[in-house]
């Protein structure tokens, strides 16, 4: 008798494996320290908090055979990246593409104020489940631009290869939620330190993990309902 097993997946010929890491927690925002900006977008340094993240991401990802380490421009995907790339001594590559939804009139840490107030503006944002009902921020079509443009350069160079490529929550929702076919924000607020993977190949683009934070089991039981 022929047995027909199930087998664990295997990435396509040719597929280039990349693990979207977010990074760590950034310090806090407020109205008297606001965070600097790059390029007109907030760029606060990790949090304390962030930098045990960065580590607890490094320990966990050092034994893997990872060819190359992206980072955005902004200061918290560098530090994340850093005991990784220590780790393996790889030299980060800067993906400016893959930085962060650009929040227009509510950068520099205002749309966590906004968010807590319950603001209308951010209510409408959630509603509608789009970031430029923010005055000045970025489309949808704009963000998915530059992160297929930065994807697919990454896959064309990595073929047959593992990747971390250490991002943004709302970048790392965007890739999700595009690769699926779902609600634009059916994978925003993906913890911090956090893990998810999709494969690319042939244009395509494959889910494999999301929000994977099992190296930061502290803050992950800490997180779940009582």
């Amino acid at each position: 008798m022929k047995e027909y097993r199930q087998h664990r997946f295997t990435a396509p010929k040719g597929a280039t494996q990349i693990l979207l890491v977010r990074h760590g927690e950034s310090r806090a925002a407020s109205l008297e320290n606001p965070f600097p900006l790059v390029a007109g977008q907030g760029d606060p340094e990790l949090a304390a908090g962030g930098r045990e993240q960065a580590q607890r991401v490094g320990e966990r990802l050092r034994h893997l055979p990872i060819d190359a380490i992206y980072v955005t421009n902004l200061t918290r995907t560098h530090e994340t990246a850093a005991p990784l790339a220590g780790h393996l001594g790889l030299e980060p590559i800067e993906e400016p593409d893959l930085r962060e939804v650009h929040l227009g009139d509510w950068e520099g840490g205002l749309l966590r104020i906004k968010a807590f107030d319950n603001d209308p503006i951010y209510q409408q944002m959630q509603a509608e489940q789009r970031w430029d009902a923010i005055p000045g921020a970025e489309s949808r079509a704009q963000i998915h631009a530059r992160v297929e443009r930065a994807l697919n350069k990454i896959a064309a160079g990595h073929p047959d290869q593992l990747i971390v490529a250490v991002v943004h929550g709302g970048i790392v929702g965007h890739i999700l939620s595009h690769a699926s076919g779902s609600a634009h924000f059916a994978f925003n607020g993906c913890d911090n330190g956090s893990i998810s993977q999709i494969v690319m190949v042939e244009g395509k683009m494959i889910i494999r993990g999301f929000n994977d934070t099992s190296h930061l089991l502290e803050t992950t039981l800490n997180a779940l309902p009582t």
